[in-house]
């Protein structure tokens, strides 16, 4: 009912979980600016709380973002070496390849346990390869 200007009826919506009705403010806006259909107390329950705890949420930087396709690339090139070493020491190659790739990744990271590994490798595979 309007009285004048002000509007008397409350806008409220109603909750399709718990079956109240509550004010629109208590339910979500999604991306298209509609109100979701379940208000934010049926949403929140003490385990999704923990799970929120657990979980950064938070947008990669250009250079994770490039590390992390080199490291996958890297990582390739790893695992198909040792089926390439037999073939005219070309896993060889492919070794210093996947440990360069990779080497980006890891250190961004600071895993400092597989820079080591990764180097370990490049130094290994390099004797390797100008002793042959």
């Amino acid at each position: 009912m309007v009285d004048g200007l002000i509007n008397t009826e409350k806008i409220v919506k109603r909750c399709n979980k718990c079956n109240t009705k509550k004010p629109k403010f208590r339910f979500k806006l999604k991306e298209d600016g509609s109100r979701k259909k379940t208000c934010k107390s049926c949403e929140r329950t003490w385990w999704n709380g923990i799970l929120r705890l657990l979980v950064l949420q938070r947008r990669l930087s250009p250079m994770e973002r490039l590390g992390n396709r080199l490291g996958y690339m890297g990582t390739a090139f790893i695992m198909m070496s040792p089926y390439l070493l037999p073939y005219d020491n070309i896993g060889a190659y492919t070794y210093l390849a996947g440990a360069l790739l990779s080497l980006p990744q890891v250190w961004l990271a600071k895993q400092w346990n597989l820079v080591v590994v990764n180097l370990n490798l490049l130094i290994g595979y390099g004797m390797y390869i100008f002793n042959a």
